[in-house]
């Protein structure tokens, strides 16, 4: 009885569906839809338009998408590709000029809400390959220069040293850490 039920439902429905006529101005803005307004189209710079939103970037032509590859990211196309380099402007603001014989993906990356997923537990933070972080003035003299002491005492300001690194050296008052060829 319900079989029956089913398909003298789906055969009404059927017949509304077909009495209905699609208008021809709707058949034929779907069939000259541009290609470069295609959300997941993958095509060379030079092909798309100013203003695109794009991800999946190829840095070298032909060696597979490398930049803006994470979860609700995506760059934009500034200058219009006429000579042989494009201008894009990555997701953290930086402009970099791209070979227009890369290609890339029309769109944005999906999942933006990724990175504001909250853990529930210390263990599952662990399960993401990360280590907890310890203060140096919670552990012992031998593991790092502000452990040790008797209550909270960091050995630091008018006392004695200032802020250390784990292998003793300076973190503030503009100390150099980089060789000294890159500061020559």
């Amino acid at each position: 009885m319900a079989l029956v039920r089913a398909r003298a439902a789906s055969s009404t429905l059927w017949k509304r569906l077909s009495s209905l006529r699609c208008q021809p101005y709707m058949m034929n803005q779907m069939f000259s839809l541009d290609i470069n307004s295609q959300i997941g189209s993958c095509m060379p710079l030079a092909a798309m338009r100013i203003g695109t939103i794009i991800h999946n970037i190829e840095i070298n032509p032909g060696q597979g998408g490398k930049l803006v590859r994470a979860a609700g990211t995506s760059a934009k196309l500034l200058k219009e590709p006429t000579s042989r380099y494009v201008l894009v402007r990555m997701p953290s603001g930086v402009q970099k000029l791209i070979d227009t014989r890369c290609r890339a993906t029309i769109g944005t990356v999906s999942n933006p809400g990724h990175g504001a997923k909250k853990l529930r537990k210390a263990g599952q933070s662990r399960w993401l390959g990360r280590r907890p972080v310890v203060r140096g003035v919670a552990m012992n003299p031998v593991d790092h220069p502000h452990g040790g002491g008797e209550g909270r005492s960091k050995s630091g300001g008018s006392h004695g040293r200032g802020s250390l690194t784990p292998w003793g050296k300076p973190t503030k008052c503009g100390y150099k850490t980089g060789p000294l060829k890159r500061r020559k």
